[in-house]
């Protein structure tokens, strides 16, 4: 399926970026934009009417859908990206990523819950994906349920222990729970590999009541 989505698409580049602190929306910035005229659905020419008209001759192309769905993600259309991604999984139930863009999406929408839902759908297929467990946490923190975000942010340093985002987000969640010794903790665990990230844990620590 990726293959198709990267000889399609060249020009977009999807990285996790290091930090993304408390929103789980930056895990999933792209570095590199294609003009408006490419991803554009209203454009005539649009790489969304090539897609379609790859969809029209076989409707049940996962590959294809897949490639609309990023591109309605990459368009900010997040209702028509869960509901394209939502098709992918007919076709393919097991696909534990697309249960993690689905999760991404919801938390876009703010819709916590429904995140949450399908971030811990993702988690039975994808059990080793930091960045997973830290959206998660994040959706979590949003609905209120700190306890649940710390194991998940913790699931997440676990697996990738120079998490500085889950460090961070970890260390905020300790100051929710009025833990200022946990968070400091993890401004010392910060302090040995991101000194950006623990200044900005540190600052929060010291103006925490």
């Amino acid at each position: 399926m990726r293959k198709v989505v990267l000889k399609m698409l060249k020009l977009f580049v999807i990285i996790f970026p290091l930090v993304s602190f408390l929103s789980c929306n930056n895990e999933e910035q792209k570095t590199e934009k294609t003009s408006s005229k490419s991803v554009n659905s209203e454009t005539p020419t649009s790489i969304f009417d090539e897609v379609k008209i790859k969809l029209q001759k076989d409707p049940n192309d996962s590959e294809a859908l897949y490639h609309l769905a990023d591109l309605y993600d990459r368009d900010a259309k997040y209702i028509e990206a869960i509901d394209t991604y939502q098709k992918v999984l007919a076709l393919k139930p097991n696909d534990g990523y697309i249960y993690f863009k689905i999760g991404t999406a919801y938390d876009r929408l703010n819709k916590p819950a429904d995140a949450v839902t399908a971030f811990n759908k993702a988690t039975k297929f994808l059990p080793n994906h930091a960045v997973l467990y830290n959206n998660l946490g994040v959706a979590y923190g949003k609905l209120g349920k700190f306890d649940e975000e710390i194991s998940a942010l913790k699931k997440a340093i676990k697996i990738r222990p120079k998490y500085s985002a889950a460090r961070y987000n970890l260390g905020i969640t300790y100051l929710k729970k009025k833990n200022k010794k946990a968070a400091m903790q993890e401004y010392g665990s910060l302090m040995k590999f991101d000194e950006g990230a623990a200044d900005a844990l540190l600052k929060e620590i010291n103006g925490h009541s």
